[in-house]
């Protein structure tokens, strides 16, 4: 199988869920695409809106609402550090 053709699920699927369950990780641990916030809040004169809503690849927990780490997938055509201004 030739991984550079698999998109971002696909990579999320095959590799990442299945290492986190390997891991020790509970699936009640583990939130996947996970939105963190609404976006930024854009006020122009009396107009009021909101940017892009901003998400996690995986969030993991250790408590309930107690978040420990994010996880950002890419595929495998960027490298491994274009994810950490995201994540």
């Amino acid at each position: 199988m030739n991984k550079k053709i698999l998109t971002e699920a696909e990579i999320r699927t095959r590799y990442i869920t299945p290492a986190l369950y390997r891991s020790g990780w509970d699936p009640t641990q583990i939130r996947e695409e996970f939105h963190f916030t609404k976006g930024r809040i854009i006020v122009r004169g009396k107009l009021v809106s909101r940017g892009k809503r901003k998400y996690a690849d995986y969030v993991l927990f250790i408590k309930p609402n107690i978040p420990l780490a994010v996880v950002e997938a890419k595929d495998n055509n960027h490298g491994v550090g274009e994810g950490m201004q995201q994540a």
